[in-house]
Formats: structure tokens, C-alpha cells, sequence
């Protein structure tokens, strides 16, 4: 039987639920259905029905001609919408296939047959997975024959060198002439960032977790006004969720982190641009850091031959 596109739609609810009750979307925060389509890999209409069945339970509000925003009082009704429970459903195989992935189980190619057979998925199912995975950026439908998934995303040094690319486009994103970073922004990035140290990053999902930073450097970077250097960090934040992925286990790291993002946006919001630039590459210069802990949770067994599941 065909497959409807109700359990899209209910994973996209599920998903922006999490964001909301972790406190990764505050109140007022615009939802850009071209991003979040980006993000989950769909067309717009599925974004569009998720966002009405949140707007129906109080979580967002329609906005005539400017879309839909977090709602004042979004954040009870996502809790109950969201049940903080373990990934179900497409999201757990999602996830089942990453961490496969990145453990070197699957192979570099793959037939579709043979991946629906391994997980148990219908073909409109995989479908859905394959479309969010090729929208990260480490799958491609190969001509002819099944998917490609990346190599350069299961090797230890990837993670590494998206910080290092970071490096070189953040700090320096904040001594653009052009740099203003609008107030409301800022107000946004600090409630999410104080949501977090008061229990989200407990209680957020690992997609919340990931987003919740997501939004924070690209709003940062946004604000330089210069579109090159915000279309490369958003370009190698959609290759690098596989591999964060596997770095979020420890969650202490993240009130360092959230107090961090916080002492940046004090400096830029008294104009003190240059001192937010060497915060900035000190925050990432210590993430990076902190990555070398996490490098036995990256490594992989590429070398042996993709094992069975």
C-alpha cells in the first residue's frame, strides 16, 4: 500500500515539538518552512501540514503573509506534544542507519532492495529516510543503482576539519563592516540559550541539542550581511550532523557551551566586536579541543567488510 504522507508529517510535528519544550525554538522564533524543509528533507507541504497541526495545539501562530512563529505560551502544549521519548518510528531508524554508518556497517554503496530489507522499511518509508539523509549531505542516489553514502564522513579528521573551516569563517564573520546583529536576534539566541542551562539540555532530544546550535552560529554569522560566508556554515552544518551526532553523549559540556554563546552575546550587544571575534575563536578553539575525548566514539571499522545487522 502506498505510503500517506501522515507519518512525515507526524515526525516533523514530533521533532518541532522537542524544539520547543527543550527551549531550542523560543517564544516569537519565525519557522522558515524552506528551512525546515531543508532540514527534514521534504517539499514545503508536508512542512506546511506539520505546522498547522502545532498551530492547532497552541504551539506556533500563523502570521498572515509572514508564516508561522513560536507561540507566547508554545512551550506547555510542546511538552505534551513531545513526551521527551526516545526517537520511535522513522526517527529510531534514521538513527539506527547513522549510527551503522559511522561504525562502518554499511557498505559505501547500497541497493535500495537491500536497504529496506535490512530495516524493515516499506519503499515510501525509505523513501522519506533517504530524502532527509541526501539533504545532509552524505548520500546520493547513484545512476542506475542504488544510494552512495559519503566516505569523508566516517573518517576520525572530518569532524575536525568542519571546526577548522568554522574557524576560519566565524570569527572573522564578526569584523565584517556590514555586521549588525538586530536586537530581536539576540533576544531569541539568549532565551534558548537560558532555557538551556535551566533544564533543555537535560531533557532536549539530540536533534534539539544540534539545532539548538545550529541556529545560534548561523544567527551570529547571518548578522555580518555577507551571504558567502553564511551559505558555507550552513553548508558544512548539514554535512556535520551525522558526526555531532555521535559527540552529544556527554551532555556536561553544554552548560560550558550555553554560558559561552551567552558571554558573546554580551560583548556584541555593547558593540564590542572584536572582543566577541577572539571569544568566538576561542569557543570553537575549545570544542575542538574537547573533540580528541570524543574521537574513539567517531573512529571506525571501515577497514573490516560491513558486517550484517
Amino acid at each position: 500500500m502506498a505510503e500517506t504522507p501522515t507519518s512525515t508529517v507526524s515526525q516533523i510535528v514530533q521533532a518541532l515539538a522537542e524544539d520547543v519544550s527543550a527551549g531550542a525554538l523560543s517564544a516569537g522564533a519565525h519557522l522558515s518552512a524552506q528551512r525546515l524543509a531543508d532540514r527534514f528533507g521534504v517539499s514545503r507541504f508536508p512542512i506546511g501540514q506539520a505546522l498547522r497541526v502545532l498551530a492547532d495545539h497552541g504551539v506556533v501562530t500563523p502570521a498572515p503573509r509572514r508564516g508561522f512563529f513560536v507561540a507566547r505560551e508554545g512551550r506547555q502544549p510542546a511538552l505534551m506534544l513531545a513526551g521527551h521519548r526516545q526517537p520511535e518510528g522513522l526517527a529510531a531508524i534514521y538513527f539506527a542507519i547513522a549510527e551503522d554508518r559511522v561504525a562502518g556497517r554499511l557498505p559505501d554503496t547500497m541497493s535500495e532492495a537491500a536497504l529496506r530489507e535490512r530495516y524493515g522499511v516499506t519503499r515510501g518509508q525509505l523513501s522519506q529516510l533517504l530524502d532527509r539523509i541526501a539533504a545532509e549531505g552524505w548520500a546520493e542516489r547513484r545512476a542506475g543503482y542504488g544510494w552512495r553514502f559519503s566516505s569523508v564522513l566516517t573518517t576520525p579528521d572530518a569532524l575536525e576539519q568542519t571546526y577548522r573551516l568554522r574557524l576560519a569563517i566565524e570569527p572573522a564573520s564578526l569584523l565584517e563592516p556590514s555586521f549588525r546583529l538586530e536586537p530581536s536576534v539576540a533576544a531569541q539566541c539568549r532565551v534558548v540559550e537560558e532555557n538551556m542551562l535551566s533544564g533543555g539540555i537535560e531533557t532536549a532530544s539530540t536533534d534539539a541539542l544540534y539545532e539548538r546550535g545550529v541556529r545560534y552560529h548561523e544567527a551570529i554569522v547571518g548578522a555580518a550581511g555577507n551571504p558567502f560566508m553564511l551559505e558555507a556554515l550552513q553548508r558544512v552544518n548539514r554535512v556535520r550532523r551525522l558526526l555531532v551526532y555521535r559527540s552529544l553523549v556527554d551532555r556536561q559540556r553544554f552548560y560550558r557551551q550555553a554560558r559561552e554563546h551567552l558571554a558573546i552575546l554580551d560583548l556584541l550587544e555593547a558593540g564590542r566586536q572584536e572582543e566577541a571575534s577572539v571569544a568566538m575563536r576561542a569557543h570553537l578553539n575549545e570544542v575542538m579541543q574537547k573533540l580528541s575525548a570524543s574521537r574513539p566514539l567517531l573512529e571506525t571499522t571501515a577497514s573490516s567488510p560491513a558486517e550484517p545487522r
